[in-house]
């Protein structure tokens, strides 16, 4: 047996490789409507809605290591999981997701602390659990987006909410560029309103100043069910509504159960043109089969909903086992398999994509009218607490600006000015390694680095950490 030091030294060994693989992963950058690589390849999710747990999924390193196994059988490299413990310890679920190249992305909120459709407020015990989210996931290179709200409006009467969503989203992009955390980019996700749905989508990405925009857009949408086709779907006027949106835009849950078996072919629809122009892809509804029955996996018979424990004392949580081997469900799991193997968009790289964003501008601002869309997009977004007020119906202009960096990371409450009123002019360039470009996307200066850089100076430093802690454990032992 090794000395308690030995131990301790190849616990500090074990403990950095994690970071390493954590590390050894690219981060997801959005650039003007898409996602990319470091590499400068263009990024599309195939994702798969993970909330195996109600609490936190991502704290049971065994079970995430068995279940993302299955994941990568089915060609996965996204999740979507809602609600997390920021307290928790997620080193092993990340350093396992990103070993399988799948990137996270999470929501900010909980049941608690979601913006609320109909006594809609952005309050200080919401940024704060907001923050500890963003505190917790922003060290790992795979955390690839956050979204600050999940279907917020979910009715006609209910536009009263969405500025909270944009100053949700405006105080938390000054939170992270303050901390001087990577750029990952702050969405949310909408309910498929039919009514509603282009005022939604064009809102949350029209505002004058881009630190008060989205990064990135996302919809739940349910619309091909069963033997459709683009046109009759749906899917062809979502792409219409979609053309030339400026910033990313993906499905954040898809998968529509009414006709079963799932074959799920709307992946050939989001994965080829002309959606894959537009959209960066879909997060698929959802990982463990549940009362709904959206699941792809199932971990053995539902027991009687009051147990706490199934067969050898598993977990099992409103009548279904969450934990142990992951069971493919039969077709559905292999019908979305088979469908993913054969859809490989290549999309555009960032080095002929790059030219194209000085003409990017920001969408057409929804004008609010009497009994429909109630928002005046030129009001000023709440602070926290503020009450939101009727607006008065308007054509607004929409004008581009130049993003900036955010100066101030105090949030306020009642009528004083927002995180981002102190902001810079100008912000700082960030230096690019290999490609000459400062961008900006969200307010604030996105730097996009050469695969060479990136590559060579990350390997270098893997291998002097890695150097150093063999040197400490040989000197230990």
């Amino acid at each position: 047996m090794l000395p308690a030091r030995s131990w301790s030294a190849a616990s500090l060994l074990l403990s950095s490789l994690h970071v390493l693989g954590v590390d050894a992963i690219e981060p997801v950058t959005a650039v003007g409507s898409k996602f990319f690589h470091e590499d400068g390849t263009q990024y599309f999710l195939k994702g798969v809605a993970y909330q195996l747990t109600p609490d936190d999924p991502l704290i049971d390193t065994d079970q995430c290591t068995r279940d993302i196994a299955r994941m990568a059988e089915l060609g996965t490299n996204a999740i979507r999981v809602y609600h997390v413990d920021p307290d928790a310890d997620h080193d092993g679920c990340m350093a396992a997701l990103a070993d399988a190249g799948i990137y996270l992305f999470v929501d900010l909120d909980t049941f608690d602390t979601a913006i609320r459709t109909d006594d809609p407020q952005w309050t200080r015990e919401q940024f704060d659990r907001y923050t500890a989210v963003l505190d917790e996931f922003q060290q790992y290179n795979n955390t690839a987006g956050v979204f600050v709200g999940n279907e917020v409006i979910t009715a006609p009467d209910n536009s009263a909410a969405a500025p909270y969503v944009l100053a949700a989203a405006r105080d938390i992009k000054s939170y992270r560029n303050e901390k001087d955390y990577r750029q990952i980019p702050v969405g949310y996700a909408a309910a498929d309103i039919a009514e509603l749905r282009p005022m939604v989508q064009n809102y949350m990405a029209c505002r004058p100043d881009a630190a008060e925009r989205l990064d990135f857009f996302s919809l739940n949408a349910y619309e091909w069910c069963g033997d459709t086709t683009y046109e009759e779907s749906g899917y062809e006027n979502l792409q219409n509504q979609a053309a030339d949106y400026p910033i990313p835009i993906f499905f954040s849950e898809t998968g529509c159960n009414v006709a079963r078996p799932r074959t799920f072919g709307d992946q050939r629809a989001i994965f080829n043109e002309p959606m894959s122009d537009t959209w960066s892809g879909s997060i698929v509804y959802e990982w463990i089969q549940e009362t709904n029955d959206y699941g792809l996996i199932d971990y053995g018979e539902p027991v009687d909903p009051a147990a706490t424990a199934g067969p050898k004392n598993r977990i099992a949580q409103d009548g279904f086992i969450r934990e142990g081997s992951p069971n493919p469900i039969a077709p559905d799991f292999d019908n979305l398999k088979s469908q993913w193997a054969t859809l490989h968009p290549t999309g555009v790289a960032l080095r002929d994509y790059i030219q194209s964003t000085a003409t990017i501008a920001p969408a057409e601002c929804p004008a609010s009218t009497a009994g429909g869309w109630a928002v005046d997009p030129s009001a000023p977004l709440p602070t926290l607490q503020e009450t939101f007020h009727t607006a008065v119906p308007t054509i607004p202009s929409g004008t581009n600006s130049s993003p900036s960096r955010s100066g101030s990371v105090t949030v306020s409450s009642g009528v004083s000015s927002s995180p981002t009123a102190a902001r810079s002019s100008s912000a700082s360039p960030l230096s690019a390694t290999s490609y000459n470009y400062t961008l900006s996307n969200a307010g604030s200066a996105v730097s996009v680095p050469g695969a060479q850089g990136f590559g060579l100076s990350r390997l270098a430093d893997g291998f002097i950490l890695l150097s150093a802690l063999i040197g400490g454990l040989a000197v230990w032992l």
